[in-house]
């Protein structure tokens, strides 16, 4: 309910009536018949707004109660399950025991689960540091998906002037299908003992940050350059601008990558390249002398490319002979698949020898290119 247009109302009949006894005392003269009546329906309606705001008030309050309870429960769910994390890393029997806080026992692998909070927190994480990822479109679904595509530039619907009573011809382009399927990855990481019972060290959000950092990665390679075999990722790619040398890049080329993509797909496109690809084209300039690429704190990326934000990617090749050097487009022309959630798991004894511990993570993927428009590529020569 809204108190505010309550409150509102009330204060404008209140002002209403003042006006009304403000009219009088001008005039010297008392309220008339209508104006007794129309004082009394003022009264008789702010008396029902007081009621209203004060009934919606205290349900406010009871809600407010119930969603801070739920918040309370939430918050010491996660600190339980913290605490549980961090005593089976730590080997502190003495705290699993006291607490009952021995995470679910994995039997295919002999550790233990990570609780679903810290592995939310990686997921989330891997998202957070990948925006390729995050700005592909994401299916999660079981099995095999096909997925309808229809690619006007090879079957085109034609439309013309026609006369009347003369059939119109169909000239419907055939539908095609992109099929993504699943291919299961795995991921270990393995954390020094030594790291692990320095008591003052963070050792639940250090791995959280390194597990999340090695995932996002494996993954964002597989999106760019994709594997023979399995993730097709960004290779599949069509359009494409090659350069005239293998050792650099102009500024024509760049110009004509950036409209190799078609205006109704510029909106939301931006640049993936290398750091040292970055440094090259921070040299480019226009046939005015202004640089192409500028530092912009308002960018997602901090950097902009004839105005698209510059997205920076150890993962991508550097300048060199034959090699995919600059993606540009709408990362949502990419389609991602999970088949499996990434799944998160401790192994503590396997490890001992050399005072360690493993960290390991499952997941079920693929990606293809869902719509070619959406991309080009800059291949050096």
């Amino acid at each position: 309910m809204n108190i505010k247009a309550l409150i509102e109302k009330r204060a404008a009949l209140l002002e209403e009536a003042q006006g009304m006894i403000t009219t009088c005392e001008e005039e010297a003269r008392a309220l008339n018949e209508d104006e007794s009546v129309k004082y009394a329906e003022i009264f008789e309606e702010v008396r029902k707004l007081n009621d209203t705001i004060e009934a919606a008030k205290k349900l406010n309050e009871e809600s407010s109660e119930e969603v801070r309870a739920a918040e309370q429960q939430e918050e010491s769910v996660e600190v339980m399950e913290y605490r549980a994390f961090e005593a089976y890393v730590r080997g502190n029997a003495a705290e699993i025991r006291a607490n009952n806080l021995t995470p679910a026992t994995s039997p295919a692998s002999g550790g233990a689960l990570i609780p679903t909070t810290i592995a939310n927190k990686i997921i989330a994480k891997v998202y957070d540091i990948c925006p390729l990822l995050e700005m592909s479109t994401k299916y999660n679904v079981k099995g095999k998906l096909q997925i309808p595509y229809y690619d006007e530039s090879t079957t085109a619907i034609t439309v013309a002037y026609q006369q009347e009573f003369v059939d119109l011809q169909s000239n419907v382009g055939a539908f095609t299908t992109i099929d993504l399927s699943g291919y299961l990855a795995g991921a270990l990481a393995l954390i020094s003992r030594s790291l692990i019972n320095n008591a003052q060290f963070d050792i639940v959000n250090y791995i959280i940050n390194y597990m999340a950092y090695a995932i996002k990665k494996f993954i964002e390679g597989e999106l760019i350059h994709g594997t023979s075999g399995s993730v097709a990722g960004l290779s599949g790619i069509t359009t494409s601008v090659t350069t005239a040398s293998a050792t650099a890049i102009t500024a024509d080329e760049v110009v004509k990558l950036h409209d190799a993509v078609k205006d109704d797909f510029q909106d939301g496109a931006i640049w993936i390249m290398s750091p040292a690809t970055r440094t090259a084209l921070r040299l480019l300039q226009d046939v005015n002398h202004h640089y192409l690429l500028n530092d912009d704190i308002s960018s997602p990326f901090g950097a902009t490319l004839l105005g698209k934000p510059v997205y920076v990617s150890d993962n991508m090749d550097n300048i060199a002979t034959g090699k995919t050097t600059i993606i540009y487009g709408n990362p949502a022309g990419l389609a991602t698949k999970f088949n499996e959630e990434i799944s998160i798991e401790v192994l503590r004894e396997r490890y001992a020898p050399q005072h360690a511990v493993g960290v390991i993570a499952w997941f079920e993927f693929d990606a293809k290119v869902e719509n070619q428009q959406a991309f080009a590529k800059l291949v050096q020569a």
